[in-house]
């Protein structure tokens, strides 16, 4: 393929006198400037210098298919000339927006088979929050707002979903959040369950929930939100039973369910959805970033039947959406990218690949400075320890991510480094022989980093 030529330096300077990057450091990139991505295919990238990096983190968790599938850009092409946007608001929609809501209803399990599109994550969260609120007015209790979530919860940065998550790191120097959210205890044995075993940890955390909920009133609660493997956070894979006693509990105080699979979604955990991992039946789910593979920002919101004829039992407008939501170009490339999740088993792949990487990291485990190795499917963290012993982390001075991010990029490798280790998610199409040369770069930079 023909390729371009990129002034590498000329890109950086722009970036730095005009981009404003989100969720980056602002005055290192003052300093240092960008990595200038330039060209995909497959599992892997090349930067304006004509560099090669596997994509560790295949985009934000979000490029299932892999770069440079022509089968996308082709049906990007065909929608844009019959039509190129056409609204969704005052019942007016296009084919591909139709055709995508249908499929979903096959591809989700019963009764979820209505939707709502939006263009991402976030967006896909306030919609869950503000559709559990709207129903149970609807139903004649106003007073069920409250919204239960976790500690190292992400669910987005929009005002709504930056309440729902539970880092505050994203919370500092953006002012007051509303209210009427509450975090519960993450399902993060490695930590949070020190001294008890696995099935005592459950019990300590169905336990809190009980305990909240009769403190607030299950009268004033609206829904529980959370990820089937919390992602963003630090890659929290709940241990075994946890989920359907949480169901449990939430069903007999009749509080929804609203499942976060806007990074679990499509093939990432090693099943279609998240969900399928646990034997859950939500009443709300949350989608975004793998139902394009990224090629297109599209997300949305799927609801039960229950909740469906609530909503729409009402001779009133239903006051929410987004300018482009059910977007035909996004939603004709969603149904490509569905179609080729499913004719290449990709969750298939996803849990071979996954439970191959998580067995070579588990490896790691003998080396003083690693703590923790987790994952599901292809979610997985390295996490790591300033003392084995106490679990103490590494002092803010070390700039331990900055260290790792710098060494992983310099063997090939892009990845996620953060404070607590190296995050791994890579496209779903990865080989064994890619696999293997994400276990040497992280393996090596381990080594540059911490000896």
């Amino acid at each position: 393929m023909q390729t371009r030529t990129w002034n590498a330096a000329e890109l950086i300077r722009k970036d730095q006198a005009h981009h404003l990057h989100p969720l980056s450091n602002l005055y290192r990139l003052r300093q240092q400037g960008p990595l200038v991505l330039v060209r995909g295919e497959g599992a892997w990238l090349w930067d304006a210098e004509g560099n090669r990096y596997l994509d560790g983190f295949a985009g934000l968790w979000n490029v299932n298919v892999g770069h440079g599938r022509r089968e996308l850009a082709e049906a990007a092409r065909a929608q844009m000339e019959e039509v190129a946007f056409v609204p969704t608001f005052f019942g007016l929609t296009s084919p591909p927006t139709i055709e995508l809501a249908a499929r979903l209803a096959e591809l989700f399990p019963d009764p979820i088979n209505h939707f709502q599109f939006t263009s991402g994550g976030a967006e896909s969260n306030e919609t869950a929050i503000k559709i559990a609120r709207y129903y149970w007015w609807l139903k004649g209790q106003p007073e069920r707002v409250k919204i239960l979530s976790r500690q190292m919860a992400y669910h987005g940065i929009a005002m709504g979903a930056l309440s729902a998550t539970g880092v505050p790191a994203y919370w500092e120097g953006f002012g007051p959040r509303p209210p009427g959210f509450i975090h519960l205890t993450a399902p993060y044995y490695y930590r949070a369950g020190e001294g008890m075993t696995e099935a005592e940890f459950v019990a300590a955390l169905v336990r809190e929930l009980e305990e909240t909920i009769e403190r607030e009133g299950p009268e004033t609660i609206a829904a529980f939100i959370g990820e089937p493997v919390q992602g963003a956070g630090g890659v929290v894979v709940p241990p075994e039973g946890y989920w359907p006693a949480i169901a449990e509990v939430l069903e007999r105080h009749g509080i929804l369910l609203i499942l976060d699979e806007v990074i679990t979604g499509f093939g990432r955990t090693g099943t279609m959805f998240g969900m399928q991992q646990y034997g859950l039946s939500p009443d709300i789910v949350s989608f975004a970033k793998a139902i394009t593979s990224g090629y297109l920002p599209l997300g949305g919101v799927g609801v039960t039947d229950e909740i469906f004829d609530v909503l729409s039992s009402v001779d009133r407008m239903f006051m929410h959406g987004f300018t482009y939501s059910g977007h035909p170009v996004a939603c004709a490339v969603a149904l490509r990218n569905l179609q080729i999740i499913e004719e290449e088993r990709l969750p298939d792949n996803a849990r071979e690949a996954g439970s191959y990487l998580l067995s070579e990291l588990s490896e790691l485990l003998d080396r003083p400075y690693v703590g923790n190795v987790r994952g599901k499917g292809l979610m997985l963290l390295v996490e790591l320890v300033a003392d084995k012993a106490t679990k103490a982390k590494f002092e803010p001075s070390f700039q331990l991510a900055s260290k790792l991010e710098q060494a992983t990029r310099t063997r090939g490798l892009i990845a996620r480094c953060t404070p607590e280790g190296i995050v791994l998610a890579p496209p779903l199409i990865i080989t064994r022989e890619e696999c293997d040369f994400l276990l040497e770069a992280v393996a090596g930079a381990l080594e540059d980093v911490l000896g």
